[in-house]
């Protein structure tokens, strides 16, 4: 069994970035593929991006291209999200999930594990 564990959101202005950590706990991730999805109110889940077990390759949806950095530390069973140039349409609640594949996937139903969420909130 996994559990997992995201940290670091918060109130952010508009234009500014944050650090998401997921930290696991009760075996190590290092063979897992992870990903980050985020939800706001009313709407349905959203893919951010995930990463390869290895962290040797990252895919990101849309929205975020290009403003995200998804890394994980295998050391520390950790992945982490930096987001920069924040719009107030990426406040949502963040969740870090876990495939039980290698390579992951950006269908959030295809992972097993998942985390509480961290709220992030963008103000304009």
């Amino acid at each position: 069994q996994v559990q997992l564990e995201e940290s670091g959101g918060g109130l952010v202005q508009a234009g500014g970035s944050l650090e998401l950590s997921c930290a696991a706990s009760g075996r190590t991730v290092a063979t897992y593929a992870m990903g980050w999805f985020r939800q706001a109110p009313g709407q349905e889940r959203e893919y951010v991006g995930h990463i390869y077990a290895s962290g040797d390759k990252v895919s990101y949806g849309t929205s975020v291209g290009g403003r995200a950095t998804i890394s994980r530390d295998n050391s520390k069973n950790t992945m982490y999200l930096k987001m920069h140039s924040l719009k107030p349409e990426d406040t949502a609640t963040y969740y870090c999930a876990a495939h039980l594949g290698a390579f992951g996937s950006p269908r959030g139903s295809e992972y097993m594990y998942w985390g509480q969420g961290t709220q992030v909130t963008v103000s304009s």
